[in-house]
């Protein structure tokens, strides 16, 4: 899993449909439906795609991105709505993280966190 993205979910505008990697199917049923959720407002809101993906660093990226020619897709909108989903959700995200790093890198739980 060195130098790759992880994608946790996805959502799509163009295809309407979403999207959790079957490797967070252990994930708690309430964070599930919260992510579906967030990334599907996030994408009827905005347009486009809305990825959420773990990097190297095993920190959780909003990655957006849509189709070429797309004029309905919101760039500035994208930014200020991940800014406002990092602020809303950052326990969320955070815990995520901690998730990821301990279930699936297989860190120590280090309990100064």
């Amino acid at each position: 899993m060195e130098n790759e993205q992880v994608i946790l979910c996805a959502s799509s505008k163009y295809e309407e449909k979403y999207y959790l990697n079957p490797d967070f199917n252990g994930l708690p049923d309430g964070i599930k439906d919260e992510l579906q959720a967030m990334c599907v407002l996030f994408t009827e809101d905005i347009g486009g795609i809305l990825t959420l993906e773990f990097d190297e660093g095993s920190n959780l990226n909003f990655v957006t991105m849509s189709d070429r020619g797309d004029l309905l897709y919101d760039e500035i909108g994208s930014v200020l709505k991940v800014k406002q989903l990092r602020t809303e959700r950052r326990e969320l995200l955070e815990s995520l993280e901690l998730y990821y790093r301990v279930f699936f890198l297989g860190e120590a739980l280090d309990e100064s966190e």
